[in-house]
């Protein structure tokens, strides 16, 4: 007899629509997996096998044949292990095939019958066309963030083959399980003292969408402030928040709900390029660029990063997607991230201050290669950071809290909004002639910083983005005016200098 069950895969964050059909007939008892399986997808007869007796069921001693459809995809994962189990006692009499109509199975049986968690499972499920799908328990709230499906969380084998020999398909009534995630608690800007410049910095960045690059010494509060940028976004909006959520599902990440707030991602100087960007060899998976889609993608100790792996990140600093092509998967993944970077201005941290630095020249220049010339470009702000004075440490008083700062972010990303676009950073083209009209004197200050080789024609869009929201956070409207210039191209520092990285 033959059967088919639909299932789903998991490439890069999306889901991809599988069909497990099986065949059971005469001939040597054995069960047989084609349609291009990994190894892990191989290994499910025995896992099925061993699943079904746990379940008190008996399991068929004929030959069994399971084709993963479509043929020429690479199927990776333990996901399709139900939708083989339910396929085999379809085809072998066991349960009606009119009782499974309708129905798409996700999730991995274990050997004692269980079904268990697999990554994937928000995609997975957005991916099959049936209404009713059922997953693991576990999985069961985050699969229910799909809209237009009924998910039934099932905890053993046993439960869907009870639940499938009833023509009524009475389905156990499990509690929604609670989630395992913790929140992350964002601490306040009014905490730090002595750095107002650099939060000022970090409002606009928050406001416009414009990447950021902090340079200065050890212990001058960067990786402190970077960490406080969350808590001046707004919350994710529907769409945003349901491919945010997608991205972490497929990452195998405990999602605990729909995520709404802007995620925060800060990977070590030894990260990988795969691990960053994503891919793989065997399986499509989401890097750290996409994790933080729809939030801030941290990189302390920029310098330390490998030049390869920061390169990498340049063409999806720009266009908010990144195309992944190996020989056996293709995906695009999401990397609408908002970057920020921090590094010292030379190994030892100290250069700029007279006598400090021990880093000798060739050092220094080793350094400086680190990071080229077109990434540094992606940054519209470049700002150096000086530790903060004595008095302001000891007695100084509070920063403006985190709150007060984010309702003026709110209020400059509505301005963006009436534009047609999420932030400033994203216009381009006619849009920013239209939304940026410069008066006279701020023409002529871009004329001269075109004319001497300061400001590339990159960069003068990009100083003319940072120069609206800063219009938008001080309530300006009209023409951009020289003073507006003269601050967004204060905040674009040199950071090409011989003594160390920031001039």
């Amino acid at each position: 007899m033959l059967a088919s069950i639909p299932s789903a895969i998991v490439i890069g964050v999306d889901g991809i629509p599988v069909t497990v059909e099986v065949h059971v007939g005469n001939g040597i008892p054995g069960l047989t997996i084609v349609g291009l399986p990994d190894a892990s997808c191989r290994e499910a007869r025995d896992r099925v096998r061993a699943a079904v007796m746990a379940a008190g069921i008996t399991w068929p001693n004929r030959k069994i044949t399971i084709n993963l459809a479509p043929s020429d995809t690479r199927k990776v994962g333990s996901g399709l292990d139900l939708a083989m189990a339910v396929g085999v006692l379809v085809a072998c009499g066991e349960l009606k095939a009119d009782n499974v109509a309708g129905l798409a199975f996700v999730g991995e049986l274990g050997l004692d019958g269980t079904v268990r968690p697999v990554p994937g499972v928000v995609p997975r499920v957005d991916a099959v066309a049936e209404d009713h799908v059922v997953v693991p328990w576990r999985s069961s709230a985050d699969a229910a963030l799909v809209s237009g499906r009924t998910v039934h969380g099932v905890r053993t084998l046993r439960e869907v083959f009870d639940a499938l020999a009833q023509e009524s398909r009475l389905w156990p009534l499990h509690p929604v399980p609670e989630p395992d995630v913790v929140e992350q608690v964002v601490a306040d800007l009014a905490d730090v003292r002595g750095q107002d410049a650099l939060c000022d910095a970090l409002e606009l960045s928050a406001a416009g969408g414009h990447h950021l690059l902090m340079i200065g010494p050890p212990g001058a509060g960067k990786t402190m402030l970077a960490s406080r940028l969350p808590g001046l976004l707004p919350d994710l909006d529907a769409r945003t928040a349901m491919e945010t959520s997608r991205v972490h599902s497929a990452a195998g990440l405990t999602l605990g709900g729909l995520v709404t707030r802007p995620p925060f991602r800060a990977p070590h100087h030894s990260t990988t390029m795969v691990a960053l960007v994503g891919g793989g060899s065997e399986s499509m998976r989401p890097g750290e660029v996409s994790l933080a889609s729809g939030g801030v993608l941290f990189l302390d100790e920029l310098g330390e990063f490998p030049p390869a792996v920061l390169d990498a990140l340049r063409q999806p600093l720009e266009e908010g997607v990144i195309r992944v092509s190996r020989a056996r998967f293709s995906a695009v993944l999401p990397a609408r991230v908002l970057m920020v970077a921090a590094m010292n201005p030379c190994p030892c941290g100290e250069a700029g201050r007279p006598g400090a630095c021990r880093c000798p020249d060739g050092l220094l220049a080793r350094y400086r290669r680190r990071l080229s010339g077109p990434l540094l470009d992606r940054f519209d702000l470049r700002v150096h950071v000086d530790r903060p004075a004595v008095a302001a440490l000891l007695g100084g008083e509070p920063g403006t809290p985190t709150a007060q700062r984010a309702e003026r972010v709110l209020l400059a990303r509505e301005r963006a909004r009436e534009r047609g676009v999420e932030v400033n950073s994203q216009l381009g083209g006619a849009q920013l002639e239209e939304a940026a009209p410069l008066h006279i004197d701020a023409e002529n200050l871009l004329k001269g910083a075109l004319t001497s080789g300061r400001l590339s024609a990159r960069g003068l869009s990009r100083i003319r983005r940072v120069a609206l929201t800063l219009a938008d956070l001080g309530g300006h409207r009209g023409p951009l005016l020289a003073p507006q210039i003269a601050a967004a191209m204060a905040l674009r520092v040199d950071v090409t200098g011989t003594n160390g990285i920031a001039a």
